[in-house]
């Protein structure tokens, strides 16, 4: 001791120890305040003050070294080597921020003690490092006892100083007493190990080149003092700022939590009380601040959890473990009850001292509910999982199954024996193919094809005939994180519909000819290929009286026929030739030639094909067609033109059934543009008033006396004048007028009627499209009460054809008709269906018999035909119309066959309404 004594008074420069020890003090202060710092900081914040207290503290302390070194006269110090000296600062900085660090990270007694282990050793080894840098003509020599003292002085007062300020206690005083038995660490060390030098001077010892002066040190010494100082100040305003921003922080998450409406956040004393309520935990609970705090929160759980210690044993487990979780039911102000997410964190203030709790309460009522039903859902899921219709298989980053469903291995077809999970992707491509006995080759293939669309950032898709003849549909799809899905599908019925699905869009479904679109097609491609004297001819087909097989043997046979001459006509067809259906009963076909012989050949061809009698189920039937034939390009420059001229020539074969097969002529389009002109025109003859009724006389066929008036309509048009019912009618019809026109008439003709004093029946006659017509009894009824006919003085006649579209309903609007009192008559009977079926299901009030019968009395048929009908109508009790009579001859025919009534030209023409008065004298007119 004496030895360190003499040391310090008689070897140093007091001044210079003086200054040695202050700059000491300051350093292990200013190390202690940023530890604080550090202490309460978290996060970076916190290696940040780390830090600076390891690099102010080091700096601190290196210089405090080398000041004391400067103060040692013993010797002449002739330089420090830079490296070691340096390594030195290094060894100070580097040591200081282990100890900080370690005294801040760990907790208890561990953390001072080896914090004070450290920050001994550290500067220990700074101080011995920094003896080696001096160099000086000479050696040096040390006790080995003083140093070894010296190590074990650093140490224990360094512990001291760190157990100062132990379990977060950071008062004034603390942190003084903490620098100070550093400070005094420090010094105690240094001249304890210098009481143990002696530097003994060698006469020859050779000196580096690059040696630091001592005055250079003074300059680093001061350097590091600045440093040191704005490194505390920097730290100072750093902790300012910092301390600043905290507090807004903290007002801030004050505000935030006072702000929350969704928890219920709130605040115990260690003995259970609340102590703050936010707006979550009033809306929650139903408790305004003032009336809950002060109370305990056991109130919130229910008798039995209270009798039961249950919210003590909560704070309990909180102050035990850190932490107390649970769910379960709490009560509300009210009474009722919800099911709770609780959170219990005890809290503490900056010595570790427990000051409460810190309680989180969410209503998760709704979210246990969801969660049961996710349960279902989940275990619902996981029975689709296994009775899904696809293969599914979830593979991890390395490719490695670990997830399959029981398809997955049926589709790819592993043995049931074979444990596939685990295996690679890249196994399962051999083991695929090692069923197929393909080889290898075949499974690199397939792996490769398959990795390129896992490895795809959206996945990918592929589709592969499999060797057992399956079409597999493989899908891949990436899950974020390296693993895939992996899906397989069984398509081989889908590729086979779509197959079906892309021949039905090209092709007529019931025949498998050309469809419309299709037709077009070729037919486009063959006009494109026309060249020179080439010509194209475009065929429209349409059956004759189709509808009557479809009526009389049914649709399915009707279906039979059309499959039966769709094998015909295509059986017959060759090169350049082609034929489709459009739907219904609507064949087409073409044929490009160059001689007018050819086109002929194929004509006639379809013509017998469509003509040759056909026997199907021992049904024996007899087709026919009409054909319209359009050239390309004589008759028309494209194929919509030439298919529209070509159904022109076809409606032309069909109006004039003696001839059966039309060339398109340019008239055609000249007639068409007539009809449209005249459905343009019917439009506003309604509205113009250009109809007008004329009425035809009825007589008895014995006494000539009237019986009625057929009620015929007429159109006056402003430029055409007279236009006859039988060229506007049709086109009506086809317009969709007829309907408007014929209530018209129904209304005009009951009031023209009920206007005269003649007292006969009107017969008034309806078309198809009235008769489908489900408001025509309300129409009936409206007419005849707003002109006040009587019901018994209208006759609405109906031909069976406007009956056989719909029987039923037809037939079931005439019951209800006739029960108003109103009669009705079939129309032209002897034609068309003639149907027996149609007399038995309705009790017709009169049968008109067609003109044809009366014209062609010359005939035996005919006699024989008006017999059976008018038998037929005594047997009924249903009178007989003759319609057509002209001549004498002819009435006293029907008179002898035994028709009632007639009506022709021999009683007059049809006149308006106002020359009926010459016409009521029941005689015969003379005829024009």
């Amino acid at each position: 001791m004496l030895r360190v004594l003499s040391c310090m008074s008689l070897e140093h420069d007091v001044r210079l120890v003086v200054l040695a020890a202050l700059l000491c003090l300051v350093s292990c202060a200013s190390a202690m305040m940023l530890l604080k710092r550090a202490h309460r900081a978290d996060g970076f914040a916190r290696w940040i003050w780390l830090a600076a207290a390891g690099i102010s503290g080091g700096f601190g302390i290196w210089a405090t070294h080398f000041v004391a070194m400067l103060a040692y006269e013993a010797a002449q110090v002739l330089g420090y080597d830079p490296s070691r000296t340096l390594a030195s600062l290094a060894i100070s900085i580097v040591t200081t921020f282990l100890a900080v660090a370690v005294a801040t990270l760990l907790a208890g007694r561990a953390a001072y003690v080896m914090a004070g282990l450290l920050f001994g050793l550290g500067v220990s080894t700074m101080h011995f490092v920094g003896m080696t840098a001096i160099e000086f003509p000479g050696e040096i020599l040390w006790d080995v006892h003083l140093v070894w003292s010296a190590i074990l002085f650093a140490v224990l007062f360094s512990v001291a100083g760190f157990a100062a300020v132990r379990h977060g206690r950071w008062g004034a005083r603390r942190l003084a007493s903490a620098a100070s038995f550093l400070a005094l660490g420090i010094v105690s060390m240094h001249f304890t190990s210098m009481g143990g030098v002696t530097m003994t001077p060698v006469a020859d010892s050779p000196l580096p080149s690059n040696l630091l002066s001592p005055a250079l040190m003074v300059i680093v010494i001061v350097a590091t003092a600045t440093s040191l100082l704005f490194s505390v100040l920097a730290a100072a305003l750093f902790a300012s700022r910092t301390e600043t921003a905290t507090l807004a922080t903290n007002a801030r998450f004050r505000h935030l939590v006072q702000g929350v409406s969704d928890y219920a956040i709130y605040l115990l004393d260690p003995a259970g009380f609340v102590t703050n309520w936010n707006v979550g935990a009033q809306r929650l609970k139903g408790y305004v601040d003032r009336e809950i705090v002060g109370r305990n929160f056991a109130l919130f759980y229910s008798e039995e959890d209270r009798r039961a210690r249950a919210p003590e044993q909560a704070l309990e487990t909180a102050l035990l473990t850190g932490k107390f979780e649970t769910n379960g039911w709490r009560y509300r102000k009210d009474g009722t009850r919800f099911w709770a997410s609780v959170v219990i964190d005890p809290i503490y203030d900056e010595h570790k001292v427990h000051i409460g709790f810190a309680k989180i309460t969410r209503d998760c009522t709704e979210a246990t509910d969801s969660a049961a039903r996710l349960l279902d859902v989940t275990n619902n899921l996981s029975i689709a999982l296994n009775t899904m219709g696809h293969g599914i298989a979830l593979f991890d980053a390395n490719e490695k199954l670990i997830l399959h469903n029981e398809l997955f291995r049926e589709i790819i077809a592993f043995p049931p024996s074979l444990n596939i999970v685990g295996r690679s992707f890249h196994s399962l491509c051999y083991e695929r193919f090692k069923t197929d006995q393909t080889g290898s080759t075949n499974a690199d293939g397939l792996y490769a094809l398959h990795r390129a669309l896992f490895m795809a950032p959206a996945g990918g898709e592929t589709a592969r005939e499999v060797a057992n003849g399956r079409n597999i549909r493989t899908v891949h799809r990436p899950t974020g994180d390296g693993s895939f899905v992996m899906t397989l599908e069984d398509i081989t019925d889908r590729v086979h519909a779509e197959a079906k699905i892309r021949h039905l869009a090209r092709h007529d479904a019931l025949t498998g000819l050309a469809n419309r679109h299709q037709f077009a097609e070729r037919l486009d491609a063959a006009i494109d290929s026309v060249s020179g004297l080439e010509k194209v001819a475009a065929i429209c087909i349409d059956l004759d009286e189709f509808k009557e097989i479809n009526d009389r043997y049914g649709h399915a046979m009707g279906d039979k026929v059309l499959y039966e001459l769709a094998g015909r006509m295509q059986r017959l067809v060759g090169e350049n030739e082609a034929v489709g259906r459009f739907g219904g009963d609507e064949f087409v076909a073409f044929k490009r030639f160059l001689e007018d012989k050819d086109l002929e050949d194929f004509i006639g061809r379809l013509f017998r094909a469509l003509n040759e009698r056909i026997v199907i189920d021992t049904t024996e039937i007899l087709p026919g067609a009409s054909i319209g034939v359009s050239i390309y390009p004589l008759d028309a420059p494209d194929r919509e033109k030439l298919l529209n001229n070509a159904d022109m020539a076809m409606y032309r074969s069909k109006a004039q059934p003696d001839q059966r097969i039309s060339f398109y002529e340019a008239a055609m389009d000249e007639a068409a543009r007539e009809r449209r002109a005249i459905g343009r025109d019917l439009g506003v003859a309604l509205e113009e008033k250009q109809f007008f009724l004329v009425y035809q006389v009825q007589k008895c066929a014995r006494t000539r006396k009237t019986t009625g008036y057929e009620v015929l309509l007429r159109w006056r048009h402003p430029r055409r004048g007279l236009i006859s019912p039988a060229t506007f009618i049709p086109i009506a019809e086809e317009c969709g007028l007829i309907s408007a026109i014929g209530d018209w008439v129904l209304e005009e003709g009951c009031r023209e009627a009920a206007e005269w004093n003649l007292g006969h029946k009107i017969a008034v006659n309806l078309s198809p499209l009235q008769l489908g017509d489900v408001a025509l009894v309300d129409k009936v009824r409206s007419a005849l009460l707003r002109t006040g006919l009587s019901p018994s003085r209208l006759e609405l006649e109906v031909t069976e054809s406007a009956i056989i579209g719909d029987k039923g309903r037809a037939l079931h609007i005439l019951r209800q008709i006739r029960a108003m009192g109103v009669t009705i008559a079939i129309d032209d009977f002897g034609t068309g269906y003639s149907s027996l079926e149609t007399l038995r299901a309705f009790p017709f009030d009169k049968i008109k018999l067609d003109r044809s019968f009366v014209q062609d009395f010359d005939g035996r048929q005919s006699r024989a035909f008006i017999r059976a009908i008018v038998a037929l109508g005594n047997s009924l009790d249903v009178t007989i119309l003759a319609e057509g009579a002209e001549t004498e001859d002819q009435l006293d025919v029907l008179v002898a066959e035994g028709c009632d009534e007639v009506q022709g030209f021999l009683f007059g023409r049809p006149c308006p309404i106002s020359e009926l008065a010459d016409l009521s004298l029941d005689r015969p007119a003379l005829t024009a």
